[in-house]
């Protein structure tokens, strides 16, 4: 499957989830011998002698010295359970300053399932031991540490945004997907979801993803990655390409020449001249028309659209009366539109209302979609948001009228 600009944005950064790791080291609050709890909670001379050497040496940072220390104590026979553990908590604390990772999770393991870890303390060994195995790339006994972590603080959302992350690195994309759906939906989670979905070819779930994308955190990227796939949607009509240019227009992605007279040669098609004109105007203010060795052909256009709306003001009246008497929904429909986007509001969506009473337009799902942006164009949120909603259609009305209200409600 071809890269997207999302795909690659998050191999790069990983969404910064595996940050969620950093800290989870066992430093010096995880470290020490403890007092004795109970009566029977004693250590021998022969134990205690070269457990308090090896736990002076880790705290002067001479780890290593101190693993070698605790060869001493484990020699001792016949120890207690109270001389394992205080054995373990130094070894955890030791073998980690040293970067022995799998001595220190071993040691880090004992010193949990010993049961004598106090409420406080409990958390920060079973998250430094998640750490630990997480970098080590033990997914599964990090995963299994990062789930015993929740199990005591299921609030804990550095952990739940670990245990994402490393069900999805592991390849465990269901598990991830279903963490990802049931979570806060923060940019970073909508991202790695839809990476999901891109891997397992779900395109359906994709494009919702990134429907929410562009709606939550409305960016070029989501936009034009959202806007090519609706266009490339089988079933898609080609009459809705205007509306498609329209959309990229207001995101502000419109940039080459020919982007900008093929949308301008589209809305003198559908008999839009004011719209049309607009088009070129923004074209030539952004510089992609009237340079070049295209620069005449860009004002041919302007010409043509120019004497196009002088040509169709001169037979308002006429034309307007004929489509009425012959019932022309597109006509009466599209002539009203053009008054929009000339400015005459108030006179456009009258004849746009009258037109699509009639009952007789062509693709009356498409009707309602540029009644909706038409509205939304002259700066009437409510109503064109009202509009858009009762858009149907199969062929991509539905979709753009999605997108319409995305924009309209978090424009970029």
């Amino acid at each position: 499957m071809k890269d997207t600009p999302l795909m690659s944005k998050f191999r790069l950064a990983h969404l910064g989830l595996a940050m969620a790791a950093i800290g989870f080291t066992a430093a010096a609050p995880l470290v020490g011998l403890v007092p004795a709890a109970y009566a029977a909670d004693t250590v021998r001379a022969d134990v205690g002698k070269p457990l308090q050497e090896a736990q002076r040496l880790a705290s002067s940072g001479k780890a290593k010295e101190a693993l070698a220390k605790l060869k001493e104590a484990d020699a001792v026979g016949n120890k207690t359970e109270f001389e394992k553990y205080q054995i373990e908590r130094v070894r955890a604390s030791a073998a980690a300053a040293a970067g022995d990772n799998a001595t220190a999770s071993k040691a880090f393991e004992a010193v949990i399932n010993s049961g004598r870890l106090s409420a406080a303390e409990k958390p920060k060994f079973t998250e430094a031991l998640a750490g630990m195995y997480y970098r080590a790339k033990d997914y599964p006994k990090a995963i299994t540490w990062i789930q015993a972590s929740l199990k005591d603080n299921p609030n804990n959302a550095t952990m739940q945004q670990l245990l994402t992350q490393t069900y999805f690195i592991s390849g465990r994309y269901n598990e991830a997907a279903a963490a990802l759906k049931s979570g806060k939906q923060s940019e970073e989670s909508l991202q790695m979801l839809a990476n999901i979905q891109l891997k397992q070819n779900d395109k359906t779930g994709y494009v919702a993803t990134l429907e929410k994308l562009a709606g939550s955190y409305p960016k070029a990227s989501y936009w034009a990655d959202l806007l090519n796939r609706v266009q490339g949607k089988p079933g898609f009509s080609s009459s809705l390409n205007l509306d498609v240019f329209r959309l990229k227009l207001a995101l502000g992605q419109l940039t080459k020449p020919s982007e900008f007279m093929e949308m301008a040669q589209l809305a003198l098609q559908a008999g839009n001249a004011p719209e049309s004109i607009k088009i070129i105007d923004a074209g030539y203010k952004k510089g992609a028309l009237g340079t070049g060795t295209d620069a005449a052909r860009h004002q041919r256009l302007k010409d043509l659209a120019t004497k196009t709306l002088n040509d169709n003001a001169a037979a308002q009246a006429t034309q307007e009366a004929n489509l009425i008497k012959e019932k022309d929904s597109d006509g009466l429909f599209n002539m009203g539109y053009a008054l929009v986007s000339g400015g005459k509001v108030d006179q456009g969506i009258k004849l746009m209302d009258e037109a699509m009473k009639f009952g007789t337009a062509r693709r009356p799902e498409e009707q309602k979609l540029h009644y909706g942006i038409a509205l939304a164009s002259a700066g009437k949120k409510q109503p064109a948001l009202a509009a858009l909603k009762n858009v149907k259609g199969t062929a991509g009305e539905s979709d753009l009228a999605r997108y319409w209200t995305l924009y309209i409600n978090n424009p970029m």
